[in-house]
């Protein structure tokens, strides 16, 4: 198969290969997919570049956790009826050498969702993680039926999901957003309520979110926690909740004793450990948010396999106004 791999981590220009190698074969449980198109996440590139200081956990790695196609090969204890399914996939690259960025990749069968007919495979490609993980945010302090959820970064992967979610599941939801271009994305996600924060100071935005909601929100999925925690605090009601699974400072101030007067939880949330219920649960609402109605994520850029080192670094630039994808040439239809 035809594949995209790094043996050291740096610049993508200088680290990232395209060449040859042996298709993968499905192990017990596994299913093999015929990838069509592999999504890329900031986490992917991170790990390329080393940004987290873990070093190279294999010889070898191929990139990108996320990606779409359809089921060619199943391992023992899979259904022979599952071949021929339109997936998506998410955590190919988790505690794993071999991620979509190939004609072909090798997942647990509970690493897989369906894929709507009406569904096209670059949106798929772009569900997993940041899904999975938008779930998680939603639903990690208990039902969101009926209670007030703020997404700060209602735009983003991460956050347009989380509305959707947090909408599908019943919440009122009240997206932040920094532009009118993204105003329109976590509308179309599903906020009840959007607030533009760009250019006003943090005071101004706990006002425009209490003007929204009086008595304060429920719970909070968080994408900036390093930026955001002062202003989550005073928006909270008491015993409400934050979820983040972000933050620009590893080691962020807090404002301690206001959260602990207001009894709130905070949940650090890291998608490669989300437990198999979970992650099942998630799977499920997401399919079902994209067959009642979701349009899910805007496609900004659209790469060849060959020119995976420039749709890196795509991603590494950001503000492209949506999610960037390798296309695999040959993959499933």
């Amino acid at each position: 198969m035809k594949a995209a791999w790094y043996e050291t981590q740096g610049p993508a220009g200088d680290v990232l290969v395209v060449g040859e190698m042996p298709d993968p074969i499905p192990e017990a449980g596994e299913v093999r997919i015929r990838v069509q198109t592999s999504g890329i996440n900031p986490g992917d590139v991170k790990k390329r570049s080393d940004a987290f200081g873990v070093g190279m956990p294999f010889p070898r790695i191929i990139p990108h956790n996320d990606g779409s196609g359809v089921i060619d090969m199943v391992g023992d204890g899979v259904s022979p009826a599952r071949v021929g399914d339109r997936v998506w996939c998410f955590g190919a690259q988790s505690y794993r050498p071999f991620g979509t960025a190939a004609d072909y990749v090798v997942v647990p069968e509970s690493n897989t969702g369906t894929l709507p007919d009406r569904v096209d495979f670059a949106q798929g490609a772009c569900l997993g993680i940041p899904g999975v993980t938008g779930h998680r945010a939603v639903h990690v302090a208990g039902r969101p039926a009926g209670r007030t959820v703020l997404v700060q970064g209602g735009a983003g992967a991460v956050g347009s999901a989380a509305v959707a979610l947090a909408h599908f599941a019943g919440a009122r939801v009240i997206a932040t957003v920094r532009s009118s271009e993204q105003e329109v994305v976590a509308q179309a996600a599903g906020a009840d309520a959007v607030i533009r924060t760009d250019g006003i100071p943090p005071t101004e935005v706990v006002s425009r979110i209490l003007d929204v909601e009086p008595e304060g929100v429920e719970h909070i999925v968080e994408v900036a926690f390093h930026a955001n925690v002062l202003v989550d605090e005073q928006v909270l009601r008491q015993g409400g909740s934050i979820a983040t699974y972000a933050t620009g400072d590893p080691n962020p101030t807090i404002p301690f004793w206001p959260l602990v007067f207001k009894n709130v939880r905070i949940y650090f949330l890291g998608s490669d450990d989300f437990t198999s219920s979970d992650r099942s649960q998630a799977v499920a609402d997401l399919s079902a948010a994209l067959e009642t109605g979701w349009t899910g994520y805007s496609i900004a850029a659209r790469f060849p396999l060959e020119e995976v080192a420039q749709a890196h670094r795509t991603v590494e630039q950001g503000n492209v106004g949506g999610r960037v994808v390798v296309d695999l040439a040959g993959g499933a239809v």
